[in-house]
């Protein structure tokens, strides 16, 4: 079997996608629309992280709720926070951790550089098949545990 390879080693596009807080919905749809990106890190100057806002978070609280996205920051609707790892995570591992959360974009952080976003489309099939098998497991362990 091959070696699996680490999220830095897939993510497909090395560059950091971003805009600042108070950046409009619209602004953040074109940015991604244009990037052909499925999300984009919310990050106060220089580098501070605060959030990501992803293609669900446009449809499930900003379309769903009626809200105008040129009127709507960024800032209102992203997700806080988000749950980051380390270039040297591998792809299994991150997707196991997408699956238990509910989520689909995980920021890679290296100490306190951005160097990406690893995305579940990233993985490979036999990496997500991989990741089942384990979430399924931690499933069972955890259903034993109680």
């Amino acid at each position: 079997m091959a070696e699996e390879r680490t999220v830095f080693q897939s993510i497909s596009r090395k560059h950091v996608l971003s805009l600042g807080p108070h950046a409009s919905v619209r602004d953040a749809a074109g940015v991604m629309t244009r990037a052909n990106c499925g999300s984009v890190l919310i990050m106060e100057p220089p580098d501070i992280l605060l959030g990501i806002l992803t293609e669900r978070d446009l449809m499930t609280r900003v379309l769903a709720k009626g809200l105008d996205p040129d009127h709507t920051a960024v800032r209102e609707v992203m997700t806080p926070n988000p749950i980051c790892v380390s270039p040297e995570t591998l792809v299994s591992d991150a997707v196991v951790l997408m699956l238990e959360r509910g989520f689909r974009h995980l920021p890679l952080v290296s100490g306190t550089k951005i160097l990406g976003v690893f995305s579940v489309r990233d993985a490979l099939p036999r990496e997500i098949g991989v990741a089942l098998g384990q979430a399924e497991f931690n499933a069972q362990v955890n259903d034993v545990l109680g």
